[in-house]
């Protein structure tokens, strides 16, 4: 029996992937390196190691990646800030299992571009708890995120479930030994998510299987 519910946040609740990728692809370039569509999907959502050492491998100075990195953030920062990105369906899905279940988001964005993604979505109301990249040294696909979730939920293991959108949170879920769900998003709908419990089309499907 499912107790607990642990959401993604990036492709999940929100439509922000597409937008990391943007300005990651923007800062990289102007260094001169093309990151393609096809390398972000493997570098960020199935490996999740990001793309910063292909510039140490252009010989780009550690002090200047560190740059670019920072410029990447604020870039990102600055377009999440022009409006809420809510996924369509996502509220009435979470307004339907608010109660029933304990929630927590368990994602491994920074917790300032979460606090500028959350501002006005309105969604925060549904969540017991909140997980990010800054409670834990290390982020998807090590298990420690929702390791972190399980200890704040309470709740036994093996009645918990993540949704996951991407192969690196597949991979965390799986090895904290949590059930996860997938729903793909436009950029991991190619992924075949072997170990996913169920790969869904609409979010809306989570209310008619939990």
């Amino acid at each position: 029996m499912t107790k607990a519910i642990f959401w993604d946040n990036d492709g999940v609740l929100v439509d922000t992937e597409q937008l990391y990728f943007t300005a990651t692809r923007q800062v990289m370039a102007s260094a001169g390196i093309d990151l393609t569509e096809e390398q972000y999907i493997d570098l960020f959502l199935v490996q999740g190691r990001g793309a910063w050492h292909l510039a140490e491998a252009r010989g780009i100075a550690p002090e200047q990646i560190e740059r670019l990195r920072n410029q990447r953030n604020v870039l990102y920062g600055q377009w999440l800030s022009q409006g809420p990105r809510v996924l369509s369906g996502i509220a009435d899905v979470l307004k339907a299992l608010h109660g029933r279940y304990r929630m927590g988001v368990v994602t491994s964005s920074r917790k300032d571009h979460f606090d500028v993604i959350h501002r006005d979505s309105g969604l925060l109301k549904y969540f017991d708890f909140v997980v990010t990249a800054g409670d834990v040294s290390r982020v998807k696909p090590d298990p420690e995120l929702y390791l972190r979730a399980i200890d704040r939920s309470g709740v036994d293991p093996g009645a918990c479930v993540a949704i996951e959108d991407s192969t690196r949170g597949l991979e965390a879920a799986r090895a904290a030994g949590i059930r996860c769900i997938v729903v793909p998003t436009v950029l991991t709908r190619h992924t075949p998510f072997h170990g996913a419990d169920r790969v869904l089309d609409r979010v809306e499907e989570i209310l008619t299987i939990l």
